[in-house]
């Protein structure tokens, strides 16, 4: 086993052919999954608005840095479409962006003295 890197990553997608049963649900829970709610977890913290049109799932994910990002990506959209499918949400056109918090530079601004 390789070293290990931890990858925050990022899902969006777009909400399609919801059921009206579906779409109860999703308004129903909507004041709880907003911007405020956005954070990264390895569970995935879902969010989306009131016009139900876009979402995007929020993922911290660990796995070999030999896989790279594109294998960190592809877990967190496998989790993704399963967490979505269990629900019973129709979706579609999922895309990921991944960030490397192990090789992620941090720009700090010089102090001034």
């Amino acid at each position: 086993m390789g070293t290990q890197h931890t990858y925050r990553v990022i899902v969006r997608g777009t909400w399609d052919e919801l059921t009206d049963a579906s779409r109860a649900a999703l308004l129903a829970e909507v004041e709880e999954h907003g911007l405020a709610q956005m954070k990264f977890t390895p569970e995935g913290t879902l969010t989306y608005d009131r016009a139900l049109k876009h979402f995007s799932l929020r993922y911290v994910v660990v796995s070999d840095a030999e896989d790279g990002e594109e294998m960190a990506g592809a877990l967190a959209e496998e989790q993704a479409e399963t967490m979505l499918r269990e629900r019973g949400h129709g979706f579609r056109d999922l895309r990921s962006s991944v960030t490397d918090m192990d090789t992620m530079k941090i720009n700090r601004k010089p102090s001034r003295r």
